[in-house]
This record gives C-alpha cells, structure tokens and sequence, in this order.
C-alpha cells in the first residue's frame, strides 16, 4: 500500500473514536498487551512521562516535550487527536513521524492486526512505542487518549505521572460525576511512580490521595507547592511568574501559548519539571525559559487561542467541555473587538446545552458540523442554540461558515471558531 492506502486502511477498517465515538472504545487493555507483545514491549525500552486530564493534558504535554528537548534530551511526544496530519501524534524532538515508518509498521503488523481487529487509537498507541523504542529516544511524553484506567497508554510504566484536571467530560462512557470520572483518571497511578495532580478539587482530592496511598506513590498538589504571580499578556505571549513559598522561583516566565488557562497548565508543568529535577534529570533553567518561550516552534503544536489572521482577528481554540468553554470566554472578554461572531460546530456526545447555555448572547452564530459521524447536524444545534437565545445561520460545511463570517465581519470584529477540536481541525 502507498502512504495514503494504508492511511485509508487505518480510517476505514478500525473502528475510530474521533469519527464514530463510544462504540470504537475497547473495555480493556489486551490488545495493546497483544499487539506490544508482538513487537517485543517496545513500551518498556524507553523512559516516559504519562500525561492524563479533562482539560490541558495536550498543552502540558507539549510544554514538558519542549523544555526537554531544550534541556537536551531525545524526546518522543505522543498525542492526539491529530488537527492536519495524521502524523502529529508521533513526533521526536518536533519532527513527525516519517510517512515510510507508518507504512512499513502497517505493513508488517497486518496480520496481527486482522487477527485481534484491535481500534484505531490501540494500533496508533503500538506504533507510537514501536518507533520510540527503534528511535532510542531518551524520554517520552505520552498523553492520554480518554480516560485513564483503560486507555490504550495504561500499558507504560512512567517516570511521572501527571494528572492535570478534572472536570464533567466523556460523562456517557468515564461517568457523570466528578468523583467518578477521577477514579478513571487516577488509574494511570502506579506503584511508587510519583504524581503530580495540577488542579486541586474538593470532590476529587481524597479519590487521587486514596490511589496514590493505596499504590505507595508519592503525591503532589501543584496548586499547593506553587503559584503565579504578576501574570500579563504581552503581544501573542503570557509573562508571569510564578512564586513558591512566597519568593519567586522563575521570574518573568514568557509562554507563547497565551490563553489564560495556560496559569493553571504552567504550575502543573514548573512542578513536573521540579519533580524530574528530583529523579535525576538535568534540566537547566535556561531550558526551561527557551522551551516555554517556544512551544508552537519547537513541538508544532497547534489550535490553543491561536490567532490565524488579523483584521478581522480571527482566533481558535479546541475547547469542547463547559470547563473549556468557560476558559475560551474569558479569553474573549479580554480581547478588544467590536462585534463577535462565533463560528460553532459540535459532536453529539457532548453536553451541547450545558455548553450553549454558557455562551454570549450578543454575538452573531454560524452553526455548522466538521465532516464525521459524531458531529451534530447543524440545524439540530442551531436549534438547540435558539432555546439560548443564540441567533445565527446555518451552514452545511464548516468552511462554508468560516467563509460567510469573514464576508460579514468589520476589520475590528473577532470571529472566533471554535466548539469541537474538528472543527477547528477544518479550518487549520
């Protein structure tokens, strides 16, 4: 198969979560334990860092994979799901994983694969660890799919584990309350490995100190060890500082990812990077300044309060949650403009009113659906939204509704787009 044959392979023949949702999930981990035990548990011949979440485990992970690409070590990045290329979900020191590897792993792991008809995410996890372990990188940075307990990842045992929140998402499949969705996230703890926990929560905190007495490992409370002081936006950057025990430990810290939900995501990272100190990793503070300062260079990552153009601005996020939604908000609010649009799309399995209901009144929508299975039909959400008292039009393409929101924005209006991380993925 060419490149693109076996791409098509991947998307049409294993069930995807991204395009049909639950039903592609698999209730356990032994087809990733079959399909690693084939390629000799390739997942065991590298040092790795598990990254899991509700929200920001895709910001944390790439801002840990720069600084210690900065501090000089190798380092694989796995993630997902991808924005334009399938190949952004494997990457060493920032460069995708080449089209020939993908190829060749399919290829050679054809018969494995039709013999347990593993999902799509349990084949991308295999062949993550596969290049890794072959690549001989130093450390890894993997991120968690969905979940925690049963996510394909599960299978590594990490140098750190990094539990960055929790919050309502996934709730047909993790559970619908908090304290449930964090007995999934708190099953990447494992005995002895050190956590970090990013946001605390009162309904959450005993679940995560209960695991981590319960398999002996060491627990840490970013919020408690650290705190960000004298935080500003300068230009496309966020510049703050960030304080333990009441004296500064990083003054004047420059992060390019500059959504304001990054404060949070930054003492998840400072205290992981502090952690890893600890265990023996030589990360200067030099590489920690270059690295924050360079995350979107150094690692590609892509569609975090992203301006894409300006005049209109234009700007994106992959805020999908109400806890995400409510981020993108705030970030809205301290953005100038003169009139709002909102380019909007979702997928079925979420909790779209609790999102619509969060939503600006005073602003002009166009509901329209990314191209998969899971998506919403427009006129269903624009439906939705008219019970919100959101007005708009509606649209049959995503890139059909980015199109007529440029056509009627003012060269001061902001469009926003956003609502699902495929709809941005479309306008990328």
């Amino acid at each position: 198969m060419t490149y693109q044959q076996t791409l098509d392979f991947l998307y049409s023949k294993l069930p995807m979560f991204t395009r049909v949702g639950a039903v592609a999930l698999k209730k356990d981990l032994h087809n990733t334990i079959e399909m690693c035990n084939v390629l000799d548990n390739p997942q065991t011949k590298f040092k790795s860092i598990h990254v899991a979440g509700t929200n920001g485990k895709g910001s944390t992970s790439h801002m840990l994979a720069a600084i210690l690409q900065q501090a000089g070590y190798k380092t694989g990045l796995y993630t997902s799901p991808h924005l334009k290329d399938f190949r952004e979900r494997i990457r060493i020191n920032g460069k995708m994983v080449s089209k020939s590897f993908v190829k060749n792993f399919v290829k050679t792991q054809e018969a494995i694969i039709s013999s347990i008809e593993p999902s799509f995410f349990e084949v991308t996890v295999a062949m993550a660890f596969d290049y890794f372990a072959k690549e001989k990188v130093d450390i890894a940075v993997i991120e968690v799919g969905l979940g925690g307990r049963l996510d394909s990842t599960n299978i590594i045992t990490p140098e750190l584990s990094v539990i960055t929140n929790i919050s309502l998402d996934h709730t047909n499949i993790l559970g619908d309350t908090l304290p449930e969705i964090a007995i999934e996230k708190a099953g990447i703890i494992k005995k002895k490995i050190p956590v970090i926990i990013g946001e605390k929560h009162a309904e959450t905190i005993n679940v995560f100190k209960d695991k981590a007495k319960a398999e002996n490992a060491p627990i840490y409370f970013a919020e408690e060890e650290l705190e960000v002081k004298k935080s500003n936006k300068k230009g496309s950057s966020l510049v703050l500082d960030i304080n333990k025990n009441d004296k500064v430990l990083f003054p004047h810290l420059t992060l390019d990812l500059s959504g304001t939900y990054q404060q949070k995501n930054i003492l998840t990272v400072i205290q992981s990077v502090l952690k890893l100190r600890e265990l023996g990793f030589v990360i200067p503070d030099e590489a920690i300044y270059k690295g924050l300062k360079n995350v979107k260079s150094i690692t590609g990552l892509q569609g975090r309060w992203q301006t894409l153009s300006r005049n209109p601005t234009v700007i994106c996020d992959t805020g999908h949650n109400k806890a995400g939604i409510i981020e993108v908000l705030k970030n809205i609010e301290n953005t100038k403009y003169q009139n709002l649009h909102i380019v909007i799309g979702m997928v079925k399995d979420k909790d779209i009113d609790g999102v619509l209901a969060l939503l600006p009144k005073k602003a002009t929508y166009y509901f329209c659906q990314p191209n998969l299975e899971r998506a919403l039909p427009a006129n269903e959400l624009a439906k939705k939204a008219a019970k919100h008292n959101l007005k708009g039009k509606t649209f049959k393409s995503v890139k059909e509704a980015f199109q007529h929101s440029k056509e009627n924005a003012n060269p001061k209006d902001l469009i926003f787009v956003g609502g699902s991380t495929f709809v941005v993925a479309e306008i990328l």
